[in-house]
This record gives structure tokens, sequence and C-alpha cells, in this order.
């Protein structure tokens, strides 16, 4: 169906595997293109969960710069046409979606990750903002997302240094969930992680995602009002009904994500 991503879908779950390793999977705009379509195919009841990661020895590098120099786009055009609507689809998706880190994610390669709602990485994994060393900013929303995740003077210093920061490090500061030692546990890792938020109350889920993104921009009575709409809408679905039969019937709870 692509020719830059592998994708497969399986008991719920969507699987996108960035997939031109011999380019340490560096973005073009084919690639860009596919994701975005990719994304969309996300938006259908079978899928209830989506695990984004890469082919080979990295995640992501970034932009493909090659590919930018011939298509000679302005950054403005480039980020507004192709990355901007990407990183807009990861955050409405209103599905978790988890970033296996396979390897190095650096410049855009990075935003990407950081658009995920959870982030696993192998311990051979690298993050690095890698904008400065070209003069140029942190682009496709890791201004916003990391900030936000690791605290402005953290987030300053990997954006002003262009430092790599260790699979390790990234635990500490809470960059990413979970580190594992192999990519062969890094696969297991990702199967049994998007089987549990594939088994969990996908509507809930989905309107957690938006609690959680507009909380840093609203304030408190609007949060409190928005709550109580996505609770009542919360209330009236198949899978709280589900919740509350189970808990009486004494039994594990089987949600079908509607």
């Amino acid at each position: 169906m692509f020719n830059t991503l592998l994708t497969e879908s399986k008991d719920g779950v969507l699987r996108i595997t960035l997939n031109r390793p011999d380019v340490y999977n560096a973005f073009n705009s084919e690639m860009l293109s596919e994701l975005g379509q990719a994304f969309d195919t996300a938006s259908g009841d079978e899928v209830r969960c989506v695990i984004l990661t890469g082919a080979g020895r990295a995640f992501c590098s970034g932009q493909d710069l090659k590919d930018f120099s011939e298509k000679k786009l302005t950054f403005k055009e480039a980020l507004e046409q192709r990355y901007n609507p990407l990183i807009k689809k990861i955050a409405e998706l209103p599905k978790p979606v988890i970033c296996g880190l396979n390897g190095v994610a650096a410049g855009a390669g990075l935003s990407l990750a950081l658009a995920c709602d959870y982030r696993i990485a192998v311990d051979s994994a690298t993050l690095i903002e890698v904008f400065i060393n070209v003069g140029l900013v942190p682009d496709s929303a890791s201004s916003f997302y990391l900030p936000r995740i690791i605290g402005y003077a953290r987030a300053f210093e990997m954006c002003a240094s262009a430092d790599k920061m260790t699979a390790a490090e990234a635990k500490k500061l809470g960059l990413v969930n979970k580190v594992v030692s192999t990519q062969t546990l890094l696969e297991k890792s990702l199967m049994i992680t998007s089987r549990n938020f594939a088994s969990k109350p996908t509507k809930a889920i989905g309107m957690i995602k938006t609690l959680m993104r507009k909380s840093f921009d609203s304030t408190l009575d609007e949060i409190l009002t928005l709550e109580s709409e996505f609770q009542e809408a919360a209330g009236n679905t198949e899978d709280f009904k589900e919740g509350i039969a189970s808990f009486l019937e004494k039994r594990k709870s089987v949600f079908k994500g509607k």
C-alpha cells in the first residue's frame, strides 16, 4: 500500500513502521504524505491503538535534506503543508499512539516521537534536538511538547546545545515511559503495551488526550466544564455500561471501544 512505510493491523492495533532504513528513516515528501494517509486509516472503529516505530537502526533522523533542496519549498511551506498537518493528526486522534524508539530520534524525528502519547525506547536509542547545529529552531511541535514534558530549563538546554540524550537519561526526565535492553524486548513491550491500551475504553482514552492537551492553555473553570461534558459523554458509552456490569458481576471487563 505504501512505498516508505510498512503497516499491519491486527487485534485492534495498527502498526506503522517508517521504512527508509538506508537513510535512517529520514523524512521525504512521500513519507510525510504516506504517514498522513496511514493516520487517516487509524480513525476507523477497528483501530483502537497505534504503534509507530522505525525499520533498521534508527527511529527517524529528521528531514532528508536532499529531498528538501530538490523540492525547493520554503521552510514555512514545508512545515505548513507537510509536518504540521501530521502532528495535528496524531494529537487529535482519539486513540493512544505508542512510539517505539528503536534507535536515534533526531530533529523532526524527535518531534514525531514527542507527539505520541507513550514512548518505549531500547537503551541504545538516543534523542537529539539537532536543529541548532544548522542554525535552525525546533519545529514540528518540539517547542510545544518538550518543555511541557521536561520543563523549560532542560528543554532549552536540549534545543540550544544539541547534546545527545541517552534513553536512560530520557527515562529519568519522563521523556520516555519505559526503557528495555534489546530490540527483542522492545518488540515484546510494544506488543504487550499496545494490546493493553487496545483493550481499554477507547472513547474515554480519546477524551483523556483532549483534556490533557487543553489543560495547559485553559483556566480551571474551562477544564471543569470540559470534564463535566466529557464525563457525561463517557457515561453514555457502552464501555461504561460494561465496566459497571463487570464490577457488579465480579468478572474482567471486556471493552469494545464503543
